[in-house]
């Protein structure tokens, strides 16, 4: 490659970077943050299926993908309905589930760092069972059921907790959820990896951060 065609390629790349950088600041515009009532509220099950409720769930996988999160809830967007959109892994396709119950948790669970598009710039370690059975409704009120293990039933797990007014700051330890508070209200960072410093102890495992 010449000299020429380098310097090009690394102007495309930027600008490529820019406009993703500007796409996730404008959905994370729309979605609510810590503080606001709404994500503490219980959402309400949804009766009518057509086309306005195909368009939301569509909306809401646009703000999901653009903000680069994993998953999302109504909630998130001040809609108290029982929605929720998730995409478990870079090449699975994005999802809607409708009025979503969890059915069934296993006992076996592990430990992982979850983020949340509602509460910028923190994470904590949460507890989750390791698999899940939940069922609910496609966007066509067709039922479904997925039988979920590893992410996507901690990512299901923790869009469904969104719809019951449950937040990651609810199921973290104490003292991360002190730290993650205080961080919060001054507007700076936490994540308890950075916090600690250190790799996890004997007989403990950590998946990669999930942002939901």
């Amino acid at each position: 490659m010449s000299d020429e065609g380098a310097v090009k390629s690394e102007t495309e790349r930027e600008q490529l970077e820019a406009e993703l950088l500007e796409r996730r600041e404008a959905a994370l515009a729309k979605v609510v943050k810590f503080g606001d009532p709404v994500l503490k509220s219980k959402a309400s099950e949804v009766s009518e299926f057509g086309p306005e409720l195909r368009a939301e769930v569509e909306r809401m996988i646009a703000i999901m993908r653009d903000g680069m999160g994993v998953g999302l809830a109504a909630t998130q967007l001040g809609l108290l309905r029982r929605i929720l959109v998730f995409q478990s892994g870079p090449d699975a396709p994005p999802a809607g589930l409708v009025n979503p119950t969890v059915d069934w948790l296993s006992g076996e669970g592990t430990l992982a760092e979850e983020g949340c598009l509602s509460l910028p710039r923190v994470a904590m370690e949460v507890e989750r069972p390791l698999y899940a059975r939940v069922s609910g409704h496609d966007v066509e009120g067709e039922r479904v059921t997925i039988e979920a293990s590893g992410l996507e039933a901690r990512i299901l797990q923790h869009e469904i907790d969104h719809l019951d007014g449950v937040l990651i700051l609810d199921r973290a330890p104490r003292e991360q959820r002190r730290a993650a508070l205080r961080a919060l209200r001054e507007g700076e960072s936490y994540s308890p990896a950075a916090a600690e410093d250190e790799a996890p102890g004997p007989g403990e495992h950590r998946e990669p951060r999930t942002d939901a």
